[in-house]
């Protein structure tokens, strides 16, 4: 019945269809008949049964999250006043938030909420995996029920439903999150995990085979004559080479191999995966409708890039600091605090083959103004590409190259942080950047709320940034500058607090309110009423990031937006006390009445 392929052409099955005939002929006795139909064993509806199953189990995932995020963003508010709605809502972000570290593997888990994500999986794919019985045809020397072992025959459909889902989430425009609300970066970890549950089902699909045939005996002439067998090999070892080397350790060693023969790998494991199906029953329609999806995932960014943004922009690079390279391309565009670009570098050898994703730390020019918006990345140089643009700048202060554009995408698909009644921004390292545009937007939003005729509360900003960057506060005071004069506003905004910890240098006695003695003023194109009203206090030493961030928690009444940017260690203490305030919220103590986190690692 499902040997059809055995003895084909070297690639396909002559005539090739889109599927192969689902038409059978059981010659065995009645009851043998019955028994060998049974729908959660038989052949010719398996792809119905085990397939269109986990179709279903993902888009009801994806259903989930889609009306959990759009009824968060349409809700009245009238409605998150409500006390149940907010404890609602806290309740998923604790879920969000909550992370922990297993000390003995030194491995931190995913979030509380992925975490339950995998288990519902793991059920999902055990049960169908392990509860149908049998697992093996009883057949015997002179009777055969079919050559494809049952449960060789599930985890084949499972594994193969499993590929749109596993090509499309990595993609940068995707349904997906267009549909949830989840950026293409945080899918990736979800990628990563469907591409993990489809290599197990498809080793759980191989060896049955493998012990089926060893116990007829003729293991080495399938091998030899059958193309099904060593194309599901190659497929298999390319599925192999993905998964393994997508391991976060060893991905960060060899990041550049990996990169370089991660798209390599993926279309052999498609192309040999697509001639192992060899059109059985409905298996090429799962190609088809991976072709379709990831062509329209593809291409769209590609339109993108040279209709709206065009081919002509170049951008300009400046060293402001050993440790830090200012990217900056003017653009007639629009984007949010958090969000990142894709820049390909044109004329820089073989990584003008590739776009590189990086933060965007300015915001667009308001209307009414007559300077031309600017976008600008501060990026501090570790190898590859972004070395290669620091010493082209360090040689040549100003230097331009032409690049081509692609974004913006990420950032925060709800509430803006400015809505909040306490902004807390923290930045370490090279995620410093990252809190100048929430800065930037909540300054603005502050000055027009501060108006004689608006009545509303002025949100506080407190940003908190820990780097080794000695020279970090002068361009980043010049940034702030620059935007306040472009937008004409003649002050800044009184409820500004600026806490810069510089961690290269000996821990003073005591993290005093002391200025740093080599600030300057320099930069500030004499905007001096501007420079002397920025609050950006300097201390020594490493700040206290879970003291900070449950003060600002446990303030009473108020609504509480955090941004945060930094190594895994300082991201995971911001996470675990934005957790915590969610437990205070649902047992209805004193505290916030609100905590929102957003959050930004440094790579993928």
């Amino acid at each position: 019945m499902d040997s059809m392929a055995m003895e084909g052409t070297p690639w396909l099955d002559q005539p090739v269809m889109l599927h192969s005939s689902r038409a059978d002929t059981c010659k065995l006795s009645p009851s043998q008949c019955a028994y060998r139909g049974v729908s959660w064993r038989y052949w010719y509806e398996a792809d119905h049964v085990y397939a269109l199953a986990t179709v279903y189990f993902f888009i009801a995932i994806i259903g989930v999250f889609f009306i959990g995020f759009w009824s968060q963003r349409l809700a009245p508010t009238s409605l998150r006043a409500k006390a149940w709605w907010q404890k609602l809502l806290a309740s998923a972000r604790f879920l969000a938030y909550r992370r922990y570290d297993v000390v003995s593997f030194r491995w931190r888990t995913p979030s509380l909420g992925v975490g339950l994500l995998l288990m519902i999986g793991a059920v999902f794919f055990l049960a169908m995996t392990l509860g149908p019985q049998p697992y093996y045809w009883p057949n015997t020397r002179t009777l055969s029920y079919g050559s494809s072992p049952p449960i060789a025959t599930r985890t084949g459909w499972m594994a193969l439903a499993c590929m749109p889902f596993m090509i499309i989430l990595p993609t940068k425009a995707n349904m997906v999150a267009s549909m949830t609300g989840v950026s293409h970066e945080r899918l990736i970890v979800f990628h990563n995990w469907v591409g993990w549950v489809m290599f197990a089902l498809a080793l759980v699909h191989t060896f049955p085979f493998i012990v089926f045939h060893i116990w007829k005996g003729d293991m080495v002439s399938v091998w030899n004559t059958s193309v099904v067998y060593w194309t599901g090999v190659v497929a298999l070892i390319a599925q192999a080479y993905l998964q393994v080397f997508s391991l976060r350790f060893i991905r960060d060693r060899f990041y550049e191999f990996f990169k370089a023969t991660h798209y390599l790998a993926a279309i052999v494991f498609v192309i040999f995966f697509f001639i192992h199906c060899d059109f059985r029953l409905s298996s090429w329609d799962y190609f088809i409708a991976t072709g379709i999806l990831y062509t329209l995932s593809f291409l769209y960014p590609q339109v993108r890039t040279y209709f709206e943004f065009g081919l002509s922009h170049r951008a300009s690079l400046t060293m402001v600091s050993d440790s830090a390279l200012k990217i900056t391309i003017p653009i007639d565009s629009a984007w949010r605090p958090g969000q990142h670009m894709f820049l390909r570098f044109v004329h820089m050898g073989v990584h003008a083959f590739t776009a590189h994703p990086f933060t965007i730390c300015s915001l667009p020019i308001t209307r009414g103004s007559n300077n031309h918006s600017k976008l600008t990345f501060y990026v501090h140089p570790r190898g590859g590409l972004t070395v290669r643009l620091a010493k082209a700048a360090a040689l040549r202060p100003g230097f331009t190259v032409p690049v081509l554009l692609d974004g913006p995408y990420g950032g925060i698909q709800g509430r803006p942080l400015y809505t909040y009644d306490h902004v807390l921004i923290v930045a370490c390292g090279t995620g410093a950047g990252l809190s100048l545009p929430f800065v930037m937007e909540s300054l603005l939003h502050s000055a027009r709320k501060a108006r004689p005729e608006n009545k509303k509360l002025v949100t506080k900003i407190q940003v908190v940034i820990a780097t080794r960057d000695t020279k970090l506060v002068r361009w980043y005071e010049k940034a702030l500058l620059e935007y306040l004069e472009e937008n004409g506003l003649e002050m800044a905004a009184e409820n500004l607090d600026i806490s810069v910890y510089q961690t290269a240098r000996p821990e003073s006695k005591s993290n005093s309110m002391s200025k740093d003695p080599e600030r300057s003023d320099e930069g500030s194109k004499g905007s001096l009423q501007v420079a002397k009203q920025l609050p950006i206090n300097v201390f020594s030493g490493r700040p206290d990031i879970t003291t900070i961030v449950k003060e600002a928690t446990l303030q009473p009444g108020l609504s509480i937006g955090i941004a945060a940017c930094g190594p895994g260690d300082i991201l995971k203490t911001v996470q675990d006390e934005a957790a915590a305030a969610q437990l205070r919220l649902i047992s209805s103590k004193s505290a916030a009445r609100e905590v929102y986190l957003h959050s930004e690692v440094f790579s993928w």
